[in-house]
């Protein structure tokens, strides 16, 4: 039998809800059971979307990332429920019991996700069941993954080591969003964001953009080289949070600039003068 699994890779994430509204599309007054029952409207996101602001003006990025149940072969919820209201399918699948459930309003605060919202009608958790409703029928992904139209959602078999999902997993590329909470989590991530370091580099004699000139930055077993683009910019992405790195621009003619960057926020560095180095003049004996 399969091990469900998914893998949202950040880089790819545009933002635009699909996999939001393909869930309330799916869910919303549809009953399920015994998978669960209709999703509310509003105050219910089962495929949340967590948006980040990163860095300062001029140089700010926005970033995407979408949050649903993790399904862990751990889960904190399963732990906390009574007469098996919550309970995992031998595909991997979490599942909250919609009659079980009932009155257990503790389930919502077990999960260290927060991914767990409360029916006030039904009286009832619900979370993301991967769509367990339509793969028995033999649908080969949740609606969320079908409705991603820049393949950002990534659903498979995790034990088929053929499939696409498995092969990103055995690349070393993925993470975990919360590692330190250790429940075994399937769902993983690629390009979550982290910090950055920036800047725009000028040749100060001609006020012009300095292009493909040397950039470095180092850090403590770190180190990494790139050439400024047409508009004298650079950035470092994917850089470890609360850490100091080193900045050296060089160019053939001018004085080479070291800067020191502390990474507790995104880092811009603005506009970076590159002043031409003193010509020695020769004395004629």
């Amino acid at each position: 039998m399969a091990r469900y699994g998914m893998i949202m890779d950040a880089t790819k994430c545009n933002g635009c809800y699909n996999c939001f509204l393909a869930c309330k599309d799916e869910h919303c007054g549809n009953e399920y059971s015994p998978y669960t029952v209709s999703q509310p409207m509003t105050g219910q996101f089962w495929m949340k979307i967590v948006e980040k602001e990163r860095g300062q003006y001029p140089k700010v990025k926005v970033n995407y990332t979408a949050v649903p149940c993790m399904h862990c072969d751990k889960p904190s919820c399963l732990k906390a429920a009574q007469n098996g209201a919550i309970y995992k399918r031998p595909d991997g699948i979490v599942i909250i019991d919609p009659e079980k459930a009932v009155g257990q309003k503790n389930l919502v605060s077990a999960c260290p996700y927060r991914v767990i919202y409360w029916n006030e009608e039904k009286k009832v958790g619900q979370k993301c069941t991967m769509c367990a409703h339509l793969l028995d029928k033999g649908w080969k992904e949740p609606r969320c993954v079908e409705a991603c139209p820049t393949g950002a959602l990534i659903f498979g078999d995790l034990d088929d080591p053929k499939s696409e999902i498995a092969q990103l997993l055995a690349s070393g590329k993925t993470e975990i969003l919360h590692p330190e909470y250790k429940m075994g989590e399937k769902v993983s991530y690629i390009g979550l964001p982290k910090r950055f370091v920036a800047g725009a580099v000028v040749f100060g004699d001609t006020d012009e953009c300095a292009v493909g000139v040397k950039v470095t930055l180092q850090g403590e077993g770190e180190k990494q080289t790139l050439s400024t683009d047409n508009y004298g910019d650079f950035e470092f992405e994917g850089l470890a949070a609360d850490k100091e790195y080193v900045v050296n621009i060089e160019a053939p003619g001018y004085k080479t600039q070291k800067i020191t960057a502390k990474t507790a926020i995104d880092v811009y560095l603005g506009d970076i003068i590159l002043k031409k180095t003193a010509v020695r003049k020769v004395k004629a004996e």
